[in-house]
């Protein structure tokens, strides 16, 4: 009995810090950007993963409109935004 215990006690030593070290963190992470992403509103300032920064114009569940400049708006899903900017962002660039 005192056998197989120790014989297991390497994997269970490994699954403990993998998951303090690996999943724990993962899952605030993405606890943070769906928070995030629900916190969203119009007039917020944004980078999406693309690279692109916009004001949002008009947003639903799925998809965001942004403004790039004063003569475009793009439609994009929700999950691309990356970031949500602090406001003056885009004009101080």
């Amino acid at each position: 009995m005192n056998e197989a215990i120790s014989g297991f006690l390497p994997f269970i030593i490994i699954f403990v810090l993998f998951y303090f070290m690996l999943i724990r963190p993962q899952m605030a992470q993405a606890k943070k950007v769906k928070a995030m992403l629900a916190a969203l509103k119009v007039g917020d300032e944004v980078s999406t993963t693309g690279g692109l920064l916009g004001k949002i114009t008009k947003l639903n569940d799925q998809f965001i409109i942004i403004e790039v400049n004063s003569n475009s708006e793009i439609k994009i899903q929700k999950q691309a935004i990356q970031a949500l900017l602090p406001k003056g962002t885009i004009k101080s660039i």
